[in-house]
């Protein structure tokens, strides 16, 4: 594994992500939509134009009324889609999160202006959607805000950004009751993403193909030339090729098995999120380092030391190093690193063995928001599973009501309570629990050391 080294980088004067403002071109009004099969029936459905290039998807279930009625305001996954928004994401968003109409509650998500690279965006584009949503359908009893995946570093920034808000007597407490965040993507840019970067250096150091020898160099940090035509399916192709990861293990050669097993044991992930995580430092990693941060580099491995392999001494004498650039890395900061300034409860779940966002970015922040002095506002929960984008179905309605409960009641859950609460939704949802209420996260120094 990757042993990242104490240290700190001086970071020059802070700069932001270019964000366009709330008062941008208001959205269209919201139009009737057929609901998909996956909500309840009995629900209506809408969607419309944000007016900044993406669009606001709203699901009311059977007998929701403002007033008296919860909402869910949804940051989705990401960013691994770079490019325009597509109007099927808000459509796929609400047949995944159907489960929270189910519940009874209402339910509104943006898919964000642009894929790609951008926290601070994209949590901006989800307090627009909560907005329209009270323009069109009144004032909701709670409004709880949910950040899925990427979606939780998401909903952990915009729960800072929108925390307050200036009233007629003075700034008052924000438009959310309470944030729910499943299988978070945590910590902020800084510190969930630089592990790609050790996946490329240490892949490229074993298959050279990636780029390949008769391809135009590049530092690897860049993820991909912007003129260059490399496809998914090719890369697919080249890591196939390298490894064979798609092939069954008895038809891999004795070459391709040491290869890979070099590489997931160095960099300690699962061999069949490979190619995923190789997108994700491919494409968006060219997404984030020449769009986003004006082709700066944000990520260094100057002084990681890799282990894991059968040769690490030559390993770490071959692998390509860098160094970040701090103007780069104050400004990923900037957009994505939370500072735990939260005024309301926070309640999180985990798998414990998340194959795409590691459990040990739970511990990363709740070192921060305790850093803040408002650790008595999260409680973290953690699953027996091995999955990133669903866990088992009865654990999201329990953990709506304890947090409904912790808002409304003052009654502030812990992992047992939340565990019980689950048991009674088994029957209803028809599967089985799988909380873990006395597991807490390794701190993420276990993976990979803070820079």
């Amino acid at each position: 594994m990757p042993i990242r080294p104490l240290a700190s980088l001086a970071l020059a004067a802070l700069a932001c992500f270019p964000l366009h403002t709330l008062a941008a071109p208001g959205p269209s009004d919201p139009a009737p939509r057929a609901c998909p099969s996956e909500v309840p029936a009995g629900a209506r459905c809408f969607t419309a134009e944000d007016g900044l290039g993406g669009f606001f998807w709203t699901a009311l279930p059977a007998g929701w009324k403002p007033g008296t009625g919860v909402l869910v305001v949804h940051a989705h996954g990401g960013p691994a889609d770079t490019g325009p928004a597509r109007f099927e994401r808000g459509e796929e968003d609400l047949k995944r999160w159907a489960i929270t109409v189910k519940a009874g509650y209402a339910w509104v998500a943006p898919t964000y202006r642009r894929g790609g690279f951008g926290v601070s965006m994209a949590a901006e584009d989800t307090e627009r959607a909560r907005r329209h949503f009270v323009q069109h359908f009144g004032v909701p009893r709670r409004t709880l805000l949910h950040g899925q995946s990427y979606g939780a570093g998401v909903a952990s920034k915009a729960a800072e950004l929108y925390a307050t808000v200036d009233g007629p007597n003075g700034p008052t407490r924000g438009p959310y009751d309470g944030v729910l965040l499943t299988s978070g993507v945590l910590g902020g840019g800084t510190r969930a993403y630089d592990f790609r970067l050790d996946l490329r250096v240490v892949y490229q150091y074993v298959c050279q193909n990636h780029p390949k020898a008769d391809e135009p160099p590049y530092p690897l940090w860049q993820g991909l030339p912007m003129n260059a035509r490399l496809t998914r399916a090719e890369l697919a192709a080249r890591v196939d090729e390298c490894t064979g990861v798609r092939k069954p293990a008895a038809q891999r050669t004795e070459q391709q098995k040491a290869r890979l097993a070099t590489i997931v044991n160095v960099i300690r992930i699962p061999e069949r999120t490979l190619i995923a995580h190789l997108n994700w430092a491919t494409w968006l990693f060219r997404d984030l380092t020449q769009l986003r941060l004006d082709k700066r580099n944000p990520f260094d491995n100057t002084r990681v030391r890799y282990q894991g392999s059968a040769d690490d001494a030559a390993l770490n004498a071959g692998v390509q190093r860098y160094a970040a650039d701090p103007a780069a890395v104050a400004e990923l900061a900037r957009d994505s690193d939370p500072q735990g300034r939260i005024n309301v409860p926070v309640l999180a779940l985990h798998a414990v063995n998340d194959p795409t966002a590691f459990v040990e970015l739970s511990s990363a922040y709740r070192e921060i928001v305790e850093r803040a002095g408002n650790g008595a506002l999260l409680v973290q929960t953690y699953s027996d599973e091995a999955e990133h984008s669903y866990l088992s179905e009865p654990q999201y309605p329990a953990l709506f009501t304890a947090l409904l409960n912790w808002i409304d009641r003052k009654d502030k859950p812990t992992p047992q309570r939340v565990a019980a609460l689950c048991k009674g939704y088994e029957a209803a949802y028809g599967e089985a629990c799988k909380l873990l209420p006395d597991y807490q996260s390794p701190p993420l120094s276990q993976r990979v050391a803070p820079r």
